[in-house]
């Protein structure tokens, strides 16, 4: 069966606190797979919702990253947010090799040390935070700096160049009709700034991550220059603002529902397993991120997609499937069942989420440790969400102790 010739505009804007964008949940209603016209690019797209069917378009090779490059295809951004050359553009088997190599530099030992300096910042903000008094942001004091600070730390960037960098960072992820230009030059200069960096490092390699990436060896591989200086201009763009909004939304739900954080607080080892269930029932994003291209004829749940055609996945509607969770739009820190897929899955599941999990861990472990009598400062319905991004965040979560 092929679906009707009339698309579904479909913007994505919707940024109510954290509530499920409603058209997404009535395109996953409709049924798993469904045409689509998004803000910018070129055509239509398909959009596949399902757990099963979304596992499918990331595990099969018949679905291509790579054969996006150079397509004008549709996207949530004025400017593609990708780099040609990225890793999350490439197709097994060209990406299990940089995989390899990258997964090296996450090895559990490297991930321990990482978690020992991540408790010690955590520490220092929250002394800061004490000392600053009630009422304060929690977005300004933790969520903001701390995964600045620890992937900056993590790939020995100097404090000089870390505000510039993060600027360019969230100009590309700006979804406003004005914003093309400085997108390019944003994604330009973050690609000189990383090419001269990784080029110094490949030189004189020191015990930070992009010169442990330019070390890494699997046999007689090793990442090219090229390569090694965007895979480090990718770690910095998904390795900070990503997990300071995830900070800012847990907190965010913690706060909002008293008998959750009261739980967490009688059995504090449950806070890994916790998070990943806040983690599947966030949405965390707006809309979708980056497409594939079905390479033949492909049926998925009785529809056919054709050849050449892009193809879109909504892990927040996989994580939200009723056929593979039970009360899928509830919280159950008990829950049992599938992984969610909020690091993505397959060939492009997030290779930094040891340490972005690593990071939440010791951010709300230590958040509802030392604060007992931690609560928002106002109405949560007062706060102010972001608008103009693909995340979905709070601009700020005032709290008192």
């Amino acid at each position: 069966m092929t679906l009707g010739s009339n698309p579904r505009n479909c913007p994505f804007g919707f940024a109510e606190a954290l509530e499920f964008d409603p058209v997404l949940r009535e395109l996953m209603n409709d049924g798993p797979v469904a045409r689509i016209r998004l803000p910018y690019g070129e055509g239509t797209a398909w959009l596949v919702t399902g757990y099963d069917d979304v596992r499918t378009v990331t595990t099969d090779r018949r679905f291509s990253r790579n054969a996006v490059a150079g397509r004008d295809f549709p996207r949530m951004t004025p400017e593609p947010i990708v780099q040609s050359e990225a890793i999350n553009l490439m197709d097994p088997p060209a990406s299990s090799r940089l995989r390899s190599l990258v997964s090296k530099a996450f090895a559990p030992a490297h991930i321990e040390r990482m978690r020992q300096r991540t408790q010690h910042v955590v520490n220092e903000l929250l002394d800061r935070m004490t000392d600053h008094g009630t009422p304060a942001d929690l977005m300004e004091h933790l969520a903001g700096p701390l995964p600045l600070i620890t992937i900056c730390e993590v790939l020995e960037i100097p404090e000089a160049d870390q505000t510039q960098l993060r600027a360019h960072a969230r100009t590309m992820m700006d979804t406003a009709v004005g914003n093309r230009d400085a997108a390019v030059r944003a994604k330009a200069d973050l690609r000189a700034y990383f090419a001269t960096l990784t080029a110094q490092r490949r030189r004189n390699p020191g015990d930070d991550l992009i010169s442990a990436l330019a070390t890494a060896r699997d046999g007689d591989e090793i990442l090219d220059d090229q390569e090694l200086a965007v895979m480090a201009m990718v770690l910095l763009i998904t390795g900070q603002d990503t997990t300071t909004y995830e900070i800012g939304n847990l907190a965010y739900l913690l706060l909002t529902r008293p008998h959750v954080l009261a739980t967490l607080r009688e059995r504090p080892e449950m806070l890994p397993k916790a998070i990943n269930e806040l983690l599947r029932f966030i949405p965390f994003r707006k809309g979708v991120g980056i497409p594939r291209v079905a390479m033949e004829d492909v049926d998925l749940s009785g529809v056919t997609i054709p050849a050449g055609d892009i193809v879109h996945v909504s892990y927040l509607t996989a994580n939200r499937d009723d056929r593979k969770f039970d009360r899928p739009d509830e919280l159950d820190l008990e829950r049992t069942g599938p992984p969610h897929m909020t690091f993505g899955w397959g060939a492009h599941h997030c290779l930094g989420a040891p340490l972005a999990a690593t990071e939440l861990e010791v951010a709300l472990g230590t958040l509802i440790e030392r604060f007992p009598r931690l609560a928002l400062a106002k109405p949560a319905e007062e706060l102010q969400w972001n608008t103009t991004s693909i995340w979905r965040f709070p601009l700020a979560l005032p709290v008192t102790w």
